[in-house]
């Protein structure tokens, strides 16, 4: 397990900076109550400046405080959005991540908190947050009714379809072309349950095999272990662009279904929740976001330079212009 620690600022020194949601930008937002009732409480918390006292903390933020520590769970291969570089943890999400962190030092008045990177899988996050111990997860999960019942979710900051990655030269372009075949997808996703539910409800007789992480399930259908990858649209993209020889695979198939990426943190804890949602909100309607997005999925990123070429979609406009918290499912 690959576990990394910074201090004060980060590695590189960086602050996040978020613009604040106040001012001129504020009736933008009056298209939607969710994000007025997060822009007045990020307004109010400014008008107030000054950290919180240690008596007034509880949950998620008291933990931090007492602990010194805020403990992010990340991913290893989850392309563009937390993946490790060689060097450090680096992403979309991980960038949305980090802004929470400057929140939370502000918020506490801790200029110097640590962040404690933690690297989980599908199968685990879960648990690991329900445990204690990891405080915030940002990297690809995503936020359906039944995780309700287990966890809670930051407003989305991702929407996407759910399709597949395959050899060009495999004749396969839709998911009735996977009858009777072998299929990867990453187990304790939300893919996993579509994929299943479709083998059943077509009887399509697909050998299904759930593996470890992403990138396992890329290689398993890259070495041929599975004819495709059954996985969400921009992590496949993520893997086609990475690779050494993109061209030798498509990402085709009619969609399984859309889906929203969310940040996943303890049930029960408003404060906290709060907090993340100020961060998203604030981010989302500045127009921060959509520069983050066109940095990720536009631009070429470490290590390599690759561009993911996967630009922004109308769903994801939207969601920026309206914030939210809703399960697509």
């Amino acid at each position: 397990m690959k576990v990394a620690d910074r201090h004060g600022e980060g590695s590189e020194g960086r602050v996040h900076v978020a613009r604040s949601a106040c001012g001129s930008r504020f009736p933008r937002l009056l298209r939607g109550m969710h994000s007025v009732l997060l822009t007045l409480a990020a307004c109010g918390a400014l008008a107030f400046a000054g950290p919180a006292r240690a008596d007034e903390l509880s949950g998620t933020l008291r933990k931090i405080h007492d602990d010194g520590v805020v403990v992010l769970g990340v991913r290893e291969a989850s392309i563009p959005f937390s993946y490790f570089d060689g060097k450090r943890t680096v992403g979309y999400s991980q960038a949305i991540a980090m802004q929470i962190v400057d929140e939370i030092r502000k918020t506490l008045g801790m200029a110097q908190l640590r962040v404690h990177e933690v690297t989980v899988t599908s199968s685990n996050r879960m648990p690991m947050l329900l445990n204690n111990q990891i405080d915030l997860e940002c990297g690809s999960t995503t936020h359906t009714v039944e995780r309700e019942n287990v966890a809670a979710f930051s407003d989305s900051f991702f929407q996407y379809a759910v399709r597949m990655i395959t050899r060009r030269n495999s004749g396969i372009t839709d998911f009735p072309d996977l009858a009777g075949k072998p299929v990867v997808t990453t187990a304790g996703t939300s893919d996993e349950r579509l994929l299943r539910s479709l083998n059943t409800d077509k009887q399509l007789n697909m050998r299904i095999m759930s593996v470890r992480d992403h990138q396992d399930a890329f290689n398993a259908m890259k070495d041929g272990h599975a004819v495709a990858f059954v996985m969400d649209e921009p992590i496949v993209y993520g893997f086609k662009a990475t690779d050494p020889h993109p061209d030798d695979f498509i990402v085709t198939g009619t969609p399984l279904g859309y889906e929203v990426y969310a940040c996943m943190f303890r049930k029960g804890d408003e404060p906290f929740r709060a907090l993340v949602n100020r961060v998203i909100v604030r981010s989302q309607t500045s127009g921060d976001a959509e520069r983050l997005y066109r940095q990720w999925f536009t631009q070429p990123i470490p290590p390599h330079g690759i561009n993911v070429n996967f630009p922004l979609s109308e769903q994801n406009r939207a969601l920026f212009a309206h914030p939210n918290d809703h399960a697509l499912d």
